[in-house]
């Protein structure tokens, strides 16, 4: 008897082809841009889930991923998110002060 497995999930773009190579058969769809990005952002919290249980270099990587994805998606490229990074940063700074604010008082 064959079993299945039911994923229904958002996968790398070589990820059926390392299934048929291992002998399997995979079953995909192309999704349309709506679904497309609200799979983007289901895996995106997927993906940071992974990493905040594991805290591996290799989550985080596969959490960058899925973000640059996302932003493509989007209609930004790269280098514009990484420019809106940088100019917010520069507007606001960054996180390598490790400041951690307790309290303001009016």
């Amino acid at each position: 008897m064959l079993e299945k497995i039911v994923y229904n999930k958002l996968v790398r773009d070589r990820i059926p082809e390392i299934i048929e190579k291992s002998g399997k058969k995979s079953v995909t769809e192309k999704l349309e841009e709506k679904t497309y990005i609200k799979m983007l952002e289901i895996k995106l919290s997927e993906e940071l889930d992974e990493y905040l249980a594991s805290s591996d270099i290799e989550e985080l990587a596969d959490l960058m991923e899925v973000i640059y994805a996302l932003s493509e998606a989007k209609g930004i490229s790269v280098t514009e998110l990484e420019k809106i990074r940088v100019k917010k940063a520069q507007e606001r700074g960054g996180f390598s002060e490790k400041i951690l604010l307790k309290e303001v008082i009016e």
